[in-house]
């Protein structure tokens, strides 16, 4: 769900200069503008986001009663953590395998069975009967479907991103990076006003036995409407050689790792603090005052809304901010700010409901700063020909290693050992993203 980096070099051509002349040698007037493109990244990346966070809610408020119910609520919880991180472990692999899809049949033949893994993995999931129903088969079944979504999302990359990053104007650069990752808060704030709804209305048994299902259906209703939007995009004759233009097509993954593989490593870890951060102020906190807190539950992810529009407002602001100083001066600074919050995480999440509310609104502040510019920071270092590819492995290895395991770890240490654990960890992202960057920026030196 990254954004592709902004090339810096000059001899980039701009948007209507890539549109080719047809095969008679007319002009193709039908000019695509960055604008376009924007509707189509924002599109894909609010329904994915949304599924993604309908699956993490109901990880904290459905799954450990419904499939774990033979654990206690903590344990239950774990459980139901570790199945949510099989999908950002088979990410990367379904992009492997999509590439070599996407070069043998097509970028449409790719995106078609994204959609229909997708469809079956979500739908299956809202259908799947309980741990009363079928015993340990359900939790065999719900990790397959879990693991079917994650496959699924690596191969519904579209190049959109990349394709947006490339043909912005050189001055708005931050602004156009800053679109597509509008979708986190849009469908947070979605996934959680429909849970809020459901948990709110209905009676804890209505609830379990069936109301959460109706979160799923919506997941899979808006994934294939937003899929076939983008399939519909990236099918046109106008996208095509503007993607071909742009030499965004897929590449060996063997090649891209002996020729680009630094740059995959730097570009994951450069976005680690924003995702470090990503599940501690949003499904990590969930769970934690669901065990250890008297807050309502339904007050609590209207909480999580307010802040989804404090992120959102976060975001468009670190477009402006970006386009002044820099979009890694930016991110640099936002992840020294981030270690700072850090030290404060224990406090606010100790500190009744009322630290607990500031730790999610400076939290979804904070994170909407440097989430906006996280995407693809440095992936502008990759060669023209393994941008494409470069771009998707390295979002799938930012998600993986610093968002896959947030809530997991942040809340196994936190039960056992104290809340300062999850100082730690954030301060561990926050950190990771500073090396990374000057690293960045020592090779860039070095060349």
């Amino acid at each position: 769900m990254m954004m592709s980096g902004i090339s810096p070099s000059s001899t980039e051509s701009p948007l209507h200069e890539t549109l080719h002349e047809g095969p008679e040698g007319d002009a193709d007037h039908a000019h695509v503008t960055p604008s376009e493109i924007a509707v189509g990244v924002v599109i894909g990346r609010a329904s994915e986001y949304f599924d993604f966070f309908v699956y993490g809610i109901a990880s904290v408020l459905v799954f450990p009663a419904v499939f774990f119910p033979f654990e206690n609520r903590l344990e239950g919880t774990l459980f139901a953590f570790t199945i949510f991180s099989f999908a950002f472990i088979a990410r990367p692999f379904g992009t492997v395998i999509s590439m070599a899809v996407q070069r043998r049949f097509g970028r449409e033949a790719k995106l078609t069975i994204a959609l229909f893994l997708l469809g079956v993995s979500t739908a299956g999931i809202a259908f799947l009967p309980g741990y009363a129903s079928m015993g340990f088969a359900s939790i065999v079944l719900l990790s397959i479907l879990r693991v079917g979504q994650g496959l699924a999302l690596g191969g519904s990359w579209d190049g959109l991103p990349s394709l947006l990053a490339l043909n912005a104007p050189a001055n708005r650069r931050g602004w156009y990076a800053m679109l597509g990752q509008l979708g986190a808060p849009v469908g947070f704030f979605l996934a959680s006003a429909l849970f809020a709804f459901l948990y709110s209305s209905l009676t804890t048994e209505d609830f379990l036995d069936w109301g959460w299902r109706y979160t799923f259906y919506v997941a899979f209703a808006i994934n294939v409407v937003a899929l076939f939007a983008r399939l519909r995009l990236v099918s046109t004759n106008e996208y095509d050689r503007l993607l071909e233009a742009r030499e965004l097509q897929p590449t060996d993954v063997v090649e891209l790792t002996r020729s680009q593989g630094y740059n995959i490593v730097i570009g994951a870890f450069a976005a680690l603090a924003s995702y470090a951060l990503f599940h501690l102020i949003t499904v990590f906190p969930l769970s934690w005052i669901t065990l250890y807190s008297n807050q309502s539950v339904t007050e609590f992810l209207v909480i999580q809304m307010i802040g989804a529009v404090l992120g959102a407002i976060g975001i468009v602001a670190s477009g402006v901010i970006a386009d002044r100083v820099g979009r890694r001066q930016t991110l640099g600074s936002l992840a020294a700010l981030i270690a700072v919050f850090s030290g404060f995480a224990p406090t606010l999440l100790d500190g009744g409901r009322l630290g607990q509310d500031v730790f999610i609104l400076l939290g979804f502040v904070l994170l909407g700063l440097s989430y906006g510019q996280a995407a693809g920071a440095v992936t502008a270092n990759f060669e023209s020909k393994y941008r494409y590819t470069g771009a998707a492995l390295t979002s799938d290895l930012a998600w993986l290693f610093g968002a896959a395991f947030a809530p997991l770890v942040a809340l196994g240490l936190s039960a056992n050992f104290g809340l300062g654990y999850v100082s730690v960890y954030l301060l561990s992202g926050a950190v990771c993203t500073l090396v990374a960057l000057r690293v960045n920026r020592a090779l860039e030196i070095r060349d």
